[in-house]
């Protein structure tokens, strides 16, 4: 599981910052990529890095601000040229369908492969074996979403130690240990998958957040979090514009992780009114709160551990 910031503009691109999109890569949980947002040339980042489009096969929309949307009928048309061949489901607020639908029409786009759409309000919105994903409203401008991530609790590992001491040597026996099953030897002896298996390993909880105020649904989406993404979009000192634009500062950000308690904070939706020499500041201002904290830029990778 690996965080790809694509964009990490808040707005309107700007030279060292391309505006909103998360590639969320689970290539070993499911051997596929979930896209948060996808603004403005989202394909043409895409590019700078090893995601394969092919390989997405969700893509989450917080809320329909062009900053956040306006990549999506270019990377939906490119898909098709790309290899993408398997269905890509797309969430989101209502009229999400119809902007991409539109913008698909009127240019005369077909795309290769099945196109779905589930419009999100809140509870959960996708779950399988494997995760499960929830959405909850923001305070933002229009409507926006927060999506908290959770993988589920995975089977611990096979205690092959154990096994050699009684004697089971290495084979097709040990998936279905693996697996949980139960089993019976050449010499009549069954044994009980799940005692050779040791503890099971804590799913990993990412949140990843709309633009937004604070409020409660942050708090709530954001509890206990291995990974919190939220956006920065202004310097507290700008406070003020923050609230009126309906935006969040570092310090606020910073704030809702500790009440939170996350692991890790990821600053991103950075206004381009904030140069290169700024970003020090910035992050300076939300560590002093809450020390665990960095600022995301474009093409950054970040590896997410096991727990």
């Amino acid at each position: 599981m690996d965080f790809v910031f694509l964009g990490t503009g808040a707005g309107i691109p700007a030279k060292a910052r391309n505006v909103s999109a998360i590639a969320l890569e689970l290539l070993e949980e499911r051997g596929a990529v979930w896209l948060f947002d996808c603004g403005e040339a989202t394909q043409h980042q895409i590019l700078r890095t090893p995601v394969k489009p092919r390989r997405i096969e969700k893509i989450f929309i917080t809320h329909l601000h062009g900053d956040h949307i306006f990549g999506l009928p270019g990377f939906l048309s490119s898909r098709s040229f790309q290899g993408g061949t398997e269905e890509l489901i797309i969430y989101g607020p209502a009229g999400i369908e119809e902007f991409v639908l539109t913008s698909l029409r009127v240019s005369g786009t077909h795309v290769l492969y099945p196109l779905q759409f589930v419009e999100v309000t809140e509870g959960v919105v996708f779950e399988d074996e494997t995760f499960i994903v929830t959405a909850m409203p923001l305070d933002h401008g229009i409507f926006c979403l927060g999506y908290r991530i959770v993988e589920k609790d995975r089977p611990g590992v096979l205690l092959v130690d154990k096994l050699r001491s009684e004697g089971i040597k290495p084979g097709p026996l040990f998936k279905r240990l693996k697996n949980g099953e139960d089993v019976q030897l050449e010499d009549g002896r069954i044994l009980s998958g799940k005692n050779y298996l040791g503890e099971p390993q804590k799913g990993r909880v990412i949140t990843i957040l709309g633009d937004t105020r604070p409020c409660e649904a942050v708090d709530i989406l954001a509890e206990n979090a291995d990974y919190l993404v939220h956006e920065a979009t202004f310097s507290e000192k700008d406070v003020k514009i923050a609230h009126d634009y309906y935006h969040s500062t570092t310090v606020q950000a910073a704030e809702a992780a500790s009440r939170a308690r996350v692991k890790q904070l990821i600053l991103t939706h950075i206004s381009s009114r904030y140069l290169a020499d700024d970003i020090i500041q910035l992050r300076n201002e939300a560590a002093a709160v809450f020390p665990e904290t960095m600022i995301a830029e474009d093409l950054l990778s970040v590896k997410i551990p096991l727990n």
